[in-house]
Order: structure tokens, then sequence, then C-alpha cells
């Protein structure tokens, strides 16, 4: 039996030596990927002898005991009190288990799961050295947004003391998040955070499906005329790209596959494809409008997706200065 299934058949007896009431009190606390393993352990577990039920209690009593003493003392004064109590072979027993458990609690968690701006901000006042050692339990992609918003002197000794962390003490580390986690708190219950709103509603709109965009866009024109008229004016959807310059749409053009344009222009208005063909060479004209003719019946949610992927070109070329967005208002029809 390996140990996983050592700790999952420890945790059934656990369970099923608490009892219904407070085990089902526990099992909501476990992730479902547990929840299912433990529950199928417990049904296939017909008796638990009281020595397996005290050998359990008493490591989790231990465990959790353990737990307490590197809390109050750090971990060699946890190894005082248990090589005192329990005798130096069972307390290196505890000890592995529960660093075994402390690998699994990463630290720093408040700061992984918070605003990256607000991080920044918080951060851009600490000390190199502590952003370093907070860098290196952030998501990779959250510490690189953070990193590059310091200056470029800051962010190269950031990264220097990065790469030259190799180890640091868990008490250390327990100092160093308990301050930070105090700083957050009060920073973020000082500051106000910025939520919802139509810049919020446009990017939630630009990333859904069309047939989501066109419902929501045309409820919302009657039950609300001047919010919708204010998305309308920050949303960019495929039709709009009529209110490009014609030279601005030569370069969106270059940067679509073909198969992706005639699979959008399968989906629009006449006088839509009629502005996209006079930006293109009359043999791309001709070539696309065979396409489209030998095509056929196409699901729609392919023609959406192809749409949005030319809207994303555009988007990102306007991003990047490359082009100037303008808007336009006609709508699409789907043959």
């Amino acid at each position: 039996m390996d140990n996983t299934m050592e700790g999952i058949k420890k945790a059934a007896v656990l369970l099923i030596s608490l009892g219904s009431e407070t085990s089902s009190k526990v099992m909501k606390l476990l992730p479902e990927d547990m929840i299912r393993k433990v529950s199928y352990e417990i049904a296939n577990t017909d008796m638990v002898s009281p020595e397996e039920r005290e050998l359990v209690l008493e490591e989790l009593v231990e465990t959790s005991s353990a737990r307490q003493y590197v809390l109050d003392g750090g971990i060699d004064y946890a190894k005082d009190l248990l090589n005192q109590a329990l005798g130096p072979q069972r307390a290196k027993d505890v000890i592995d288990v529960l660093t075994q458990i402390q690998l699994r609690e990463r630290p720093f968690n408040i700061v992984r799961k918070a605003d990256t701006q607000q991080l920044t901000n918080l951060l851009l006042n600490e000390h190199p050295q502590t952003v370093a050692l907070i860098l290196c339990y952030l998501q990779p992609e959250k510490a690189a947004t953070v990193l590059s918003q310091f200056p470029d002197k800051l962010q190269v000794e950031i990264a220097e003391r990065v790469g030259m962390i190799s180890s640091t003490s868990p008490a250390i580390i327990r100092r160093i998040e308990k301050v930070i986690e105090n700083k957050f708190s009060n920073y973020v219950e000082n500051s106000t955070e910025n939520v919802g709103g139509v810049h919020t509603l446009v990017e939630i709109l630009n990333s859904a499906s069309r047939g989501t965009e066109k419902n929501i866009l045309t409820d919302l024109e009657k039950r609300q005329p001047d919010l919708s008229n204010e998305v309308k004016s920050s949303l960019f959807t495929f039709e709009d790209i009529v209110g490009l310059d014609r030279l601005d749409v030569q370069k969106v053009l270059r940067d679509v596959e073909n198969t992706m344009l005639v699979l959008a222009l399968k989906g629009t208005t006449e006088d839509i494809r009629e502005f996209i063909f006079t930006n293109l060479s009359s043999r791309a004209v001709q070539n696309i409008k065979e396409e489209i003719q030998f095509m056929g019946p196409t699901r729609l949610s392919a023609i959406e997706e192809a749409q949005q992927h030319v809207v994303a070109v555009i988007r990102r070329l306007d991003e990047a200065g490359e082009i100037y967005i303008g808007r336009g208002e006609q709508d699409a029809v789907v043959k």
C-alpha cells in the first residue's frame, strides 16, 4: 500500500471514528477529488478496530500539537518538545508528517489570490529581498507582471536576489508572511476596489460568443438605452470593420488567415463583404467568392468564432497603435 493510500486510509478511519455528524462537516471542507477517494475507502471499510482508531487519533493529536509548537517557536522548539514527550524516533516521524503537510500548504497564499495591481502597489515600498522572496511563491505570470512595474534598476536587483535564493528558514517566511498579510489587509481596507462598470461589461462581452453579445445588447437597449449606447460606443464588433480606414483594413487583412476570413465573411451582409473586397486584389476576391460558394451550410458557432478571430486581430493592432478603431452600426445576417 503506497503512502497516498495510507493517508486516505487514515482519513477514512478518522472520519468513521468521528461519527457521521462531525464527519459530514469535515467532508464539506475537502476538495472534490479527495471526497471521492475517502468516500470510496469508507465504503470499502467493513470495520475499524480499536487499535486502528487509537493510532489514527493519536497521530492526529500529535501532528496538531507539533504544528502549534512550530507556530509558537519554530521547528527546533517543536523538536525539543516532541523529543521530551514522544522520544527521538516518534518525534522524527511526527515532524516528517508535518513537513509533508506544510509542503502542500504554500506560504503567501493571500498574495497569490490578491489583485495584481494592489499587490504591486504594496510591494513597491518593500525591500528588494522581501519582494524577491514573495515572487518565488507567486504564479510565474503574476510575478512577471509585478516585477515589470518596478524601475529598471530594481528589476535587475530583485531578479538577481530571486536567482540567489536557495533556501529560507520557515520561521523567517512565516514572519514576513504575517507582516505582508497585515499590510495587505490594511491596504485593502483603506483603498477602493474598482469592479464592474461599463469597462468590465465591455471586456466580458468582448470575450463572450457573438450570440450572447447580441442577446444582451438587444435586451439592454430596451431596458437601459443610455447604458446600451455607452457599451456600444466602447464595444467593437465584426460589423464595425466598415468604420476602419482603408489602410487600416488592409493591415488587418494581412494578419488574418485566408481560411478565417472566408469563414467570417460567410456570415455577413453583402455590404460588408463588398467593403472587404474593395481592400483585396481581384484575384483574392475571386478565390474567396468561390470558397464561400462551395462551402455549403456552415455552423453559426464556427462563423462567429472566425469573426471573433478577426476582431481579436483588430483589437491587437489597435492596442499596438498600428490602426485606429472607429465604429459602425451595421448588423450581420447569416445566410
